[in-house]
């Protein structure tokens, strides 16, 4: 068993990781854009996906990876597992369904709660203290899985055509143009002081230091790593003003 997750703010690589050691001591889990995964997915038949619902869709970066790459998930074992900062109906179904096509076995879905990690909104944003009470009850979440799957019991949210229903006719279809490819949209501002922290944890290699100030290219994944990481707070993508730098550390 391996786990394997995109992770911008650390939300969804805390719960992956969580999740699989609970299972078995001698699991790990590692990052999407490691160079290591496809070679780690060909040498493990039970793999669990993680990733955070945009829009109620699993991220472009997620969806494209799985495509690409069709020829190695025959015959896999998969548990997605979908982090949000308030609702999805199918989040975990989103990449299921792709991975079905190309012959892999859904084992289910959970769907955690965790902080709101979208650093330029105000929409979700809450307390420290309720924040850590998210955390609390996702870590609660996750010990009640862990043991469900050590019985041979998997979650089945996200993954019902019920749940597909509500995603795709509650949410999802509003938002479609915010999901269907990469976003050309993040903004870098003139707070900008090059010091290319963006550059080094962009997991989809989009920014790149020119006269020393980051540029971003037209590949952004939406998932927040630089936003949240950036120490002169330049960096925007939905909104533009950084409301709250968001890491999982500040609430644990």
């Amino acid at each position: 068993m391996i786990g394997i997750y995109l992770s911008g703010t650390g939300n969804t690589k805390y719960c992956v990781e969580r999740l699989v050691s609970l299972i078995s001591s001698s699991a790990k889990a590692i990052p999407l854009e490691s160079p290591d995964v496809i070679t780690e997915i060909q040498q493990n038949e039970e793999i669990f996906i993680g990733y955070p619902t945009q829009f109620s869709n699993a991220p472009y970066m997620v969806r494209d990876f799985i495509k690409r790459n069709a020829v190695i998930w025959k015959n896999k074992k998969i548990l997605c597992i979908a982090t949000m900062g308030a609702f999805s109906g199918d989040g975990a179904g989103c990449a299921a369904r792709i991975l079905k096509k190309y012959g892999a076995t859904i084992l289910g879905g959970v769907h955690i709660r965790m902080p709101d990690s979208v650093c330029d909104s105000k929409l979700l944003k809450k307390t420290t203290d309720e924040n850590r009470r998210i955390i609390a009850q996702a870590d609660e979440k996750i010990e009640k899985v862990a043991l469900q799957i050590t019985n041979g019991v998997y979650p089945q949210e996200g993954v019902t055509p019920v749940s597909h229903f509500i995603g795709l006719l509650g949410q999802r279809l509003w938002f479609y143009q915010k999901t269907n490819g990469y976003s050309k949209k993040l903004k870098i501002n003139n707070h900008c002081v090059g010091c290319g922290k963006c550059v080094s944890v962009c997991p989809m290699k989009n920014l790149a230091l020119q006269n020393k100030k980051a540029v971003p290219d037209d590949r952004c994944t939406m998932c927040y790593r630089c936003i949240s990481l950036c120490p002169k707070k330049a960096i925007t993508l939905l909104g533009d003003e950084v409301v709250e730098q968001y890491r999982i550390e500040k609430y644990r």
